[in-house]
């Protein structure tokens, strides 16, 4: 029998069809809006993950001689749920913090959020995705009232003139969307902003675009000076701008500061190329008569201590030319985790409630206390946001025991090195997995879960659309899904409320938690997903006898989710990168992806085919910055930073600047790059600087043991500055 659902890894959601067969399950490609019936390298080994070698299948409780030992769910459980019970006693409900993950179904992460709030009591639960929208949500929020990583649906793209891509590798991090770009590549008008040379700038080749290479940590300086040429050419959408918007004053003075020629002193790109390219984006507005424009923003200027602002300037510029609101143009952020949207709007952020609540609001308070069971008062206020929480683990003002759901911070988390200092310091970590993470190993309790192809939920995609994932096989004997793990708990500790554990009851309730939210998921259901129905939120919930609502697939056609109406044009500025070049760190430093690889690597490193196509990692280097340095194409090369040392090979290229190298982030050990990254937070979004920072970089002659790379240091002294 085959089963319709969709793939396990990126927001793009591409739709999969599943048959058993004699070694697993073939896969195939669906024609759905997002991949219409395309599936990336990823997409099509999905199957294996289903029979990955190491797959976890009982619980596993580490003995007093240190070792993982197998042990029954009752033990598991009764041990996990004794442990939390005097910690807080000890320590208060505080003392116990939760970390949740972008992968997670909406009713995982909403019930997460449920649990630790009522169940826990803590106020301390965050997820991977502060690592991956926050900037993009707080600037969203700010701006436009209301997030949503894409506030149209994607085939939107394909009739446009010009698209503004900022800071994302879409033909590697998500193949099937570059589909959705032809248009614009058509038409001479995909602009991509990037300090590499990526797969992505490559489609720009041939007359199809314009690659825009700026220093690392300089795209909000671009930004900036494409809405300084905007505004003083008189190429804005004056119209939109007097009915739409508010703020325009204060932004038309901050970024008169930002003239062309400024701006190519700070981010190296010429004062005639960001001349060019604001002009080429004006004539592609609807109010100058072209067919509509772009403006989409992904990690690679997000992951910064200025992504908010960064992102606010994005958002500026597209409401100065009047493309929010229109149909065929607009202001979208490309969601990376599989519900990467879906995951942050019903509760697993340390600051919200379901349906996009505020959890200091006392409304909503009110309103999910009276779903839950619970008075308003016994609902914690607001946690710790990731980088805090992670580094509070163990010490004196922090948490004692970390539950970890759907996240492998051992090799996803920034400064991963002191990351895994402090889960060592904790007095419990419990971690649900589906195999062996690295974070894991490291744990005291480790819950074997379902995954994928094995559960019934919904993902909602990165247009804000919400999907069905379906069950198409059984998990192994002894796996559990994480819902009836909670429900197990929340008894043991004799929680208030109701923890269901079938999908479809848990998404009901959370529909019902959400009504009257930005997120309104109320008019939703398992029932109408399975009859075919493209459903966006917001989706209310209608009267008896009513039509029910058909969802929103395009927000802000007739207002903005402001309380006026409006859109905000918001003020901001350049500072640069908190870990910036200089002496003993002379080198640029930014991270990634590649095609074959997802997220920490815990599940595509078990892919044979993706583990054979790309075994290890490697540093992108530039032939004049090689020569310079001595480093041959091919051979190790240690990257010294001022958190730490990883190694890897070299591979030559011109692919990056001759100021920067480049290393993607799947890889544990030696060559696990987020041991360097900076952990310096976003002021306002705590999104953590991932995708810039500064090293020393050595040839070596071979790979250095671990070892050899251990305690942060200073970086040397002996590099060649560029």
């Amino acid at each position: 029998m085959t089963t319709a659902t969709h793939c396990p890894y990126c927001a793009l959601q591409c739709a999969q069809a599943l048959t058993p067969a004699n070694a697993g399950v073939s896969i195939t490609g669906r024609d759905f809006p997002t991949n219409r019936g395309g599936l990336c390298q990823k997409g099509w080994t999905s199957g294996s993950l289903l029979g990955a070698t190491d797959r976890l299948t009982a619980p596993l409780l580490r003995d007093s001689s240190g070792d993982l030992q197998p042990v029954s769910w009752e033990e598991a459980l009764d041990h996990v749920a004794g442990r939390l019970a005097g910690i807080r006693r000890e320590h208060g409900a505080d003392s116990v913090a939760v970390f949740g993950g972008g992968g997670l179904t909406n009713e995982k992460a909403y019930q997460l959020g449920k649990f630790a709030r009522i169940a826990l009591g803590t106020a301390n639960i965050d997820y991977n995705g502060r690592f991956c929208m926050s900037s993009a949500a707080a600037a969203a929020n700010r701006s436009l009232g209301v997030d949503r990583g894409l506030p149209f649906p994607v085939t939107d793209l394909g009739t446009a003139d010009t698209v503004l891509l900022l800071g994302s590798n879409v033909a590697e991090t998500m193949p099937p969307f570059v589909q959705h770009l032809a248009g614009a590549r058509a038409r001479g008008g995909l602009v991509v902003v990037d300090p590499r040379r990526s797969a992505t700038a490559e489609l720009t080749a041939d007359g199809q675009g314009r690659h825009v290479q700026p220093v690392p940590g300089t795209d909000l300086v671009v930004l900036l000076a494409l809405l300084h040429v905007v505004l003083a050419e008189g190429l804005a959408d004056t119209t939109y701008l007097a009915e739409r918007t508010t703020g325009l004053d204060g932004v038309a003075r901050s970024v008169a500061a930002w003239w062309p020629e400024r701006a190519e002193r700070e981010c190296g790109v010429p004062a005639t190329v960001l001349r060019e390219t604001a002009r080429h984006l004006a004539a592609a507005s609807p109010s100058r008569g072209g067919a509509g424009a772009f403006v989409l923003t992904g990690r690679g200027v997000e992951q910064s201590s200025q992504g908010t602002a960064t992102v606010t300037a994005a958002i500026n510029l597209a409401l100065a030319l009047g493309l929010p609101g229109r149909l065929g143009s607009g202001y979208g952020a490309l969601t990376g985790q599989g519900n990467g949207q879906g995951g942050r709007e019903h509760g697993q952020k340390a600051d919200q409630l379901p349906g996009y609540r505020m959890i200091d609001d006392p409304d909503a308070r009110e309103h999910v206390a009276a779903v839950w069971g619970v008075r308003p008062d016994d609902l914690p206020g607001k946690g710790k946001p990731a980088v805090e929480l992670l580094d509070s683990l163990g010490r004196s003002d922090g948490a004692r025991a970390l539950l970890v759901h759907g996240s492998n911070l051992v090799v996803s988390a920034p400064h991963a090195a002191k990351v895994a200092e402090r889960l060592r310091s904790l007095d419990l970590l419990v971690v649900c997995d589906v195999v062996p993470s690295e974070t894991a190993l490291l744990a005291d309790v480790v819950l074997p879960v379902t995954q994928w192809a094995e559960e019934e939920g919904t993902m909602t995609s990165l247009e804000g659309r919400v999907i069905r994932r379906r069950k198409a096989v059984d998990p192994p004997e002894g796996v559990r899904s994480e819902l009836w793990v909670w429900a197990e708990l929340a008894r043991r500790l004799g929680s208030p409320g109701v923890f269901d554990t079938d999908a479809s009851a848990v998404f009901d309730e959370l529909g019902q938690a959400s009504a009257g939210g930005r997120a309104d998921y109320s008019g939703i259901s398992h029932a109408r997903l399975d009859a075919g129905e493209a459903l966006h939120w917001p989706c209310p919930a209608t009267p008896p006898g009513e039509t029910p609502h058909p969802g929103t697939p395009r927000l802000f056609l007739d207002r903005f989710a402001t309380t006026d109406g409006r859109a905000r044009l918001v003020p901001v500025d350049h500072h640069g990168p908190r870990d910036d070049v200089g002496p003993g760190a002379p080198v640029h430093l930014v991270t990634g992806r590649v095609l074959q690889h997802y997220q920490s690597g815990a599940q595509t490193r078990r892919v044979p085919e993706l583990a054979d196509a790309v075994p290890e990692p490697f540093v992108e280097i530039h032939p004049l910055l090689a020569t310079r340095l001595g480093v041959e194409d091919g051979r190790p090369v240690v990257l010294s930073g001022r958190r730490g040392r990883v190694a890897a090979v070299a591979r030559v290229t011109t692919a990056t600047r001759p100021d920067t190298v480049f290393m993607p982030f799947h890889w544990p050990g030696v060559g696990s790059v987020n041991r360097i990254t900076n952990d310096a937070t976003d002021p306002i979004s705590g999104m953590p600087e991932f995708k810039v920072c500064a090293v020393d970089v050595q040839a070596a002659d071979v790979l250095p043991p671990p070892s050899a790379l251990e305690g942060a240091g200073p970086a040397s002294q002996n590099g060649v500055s560029p």
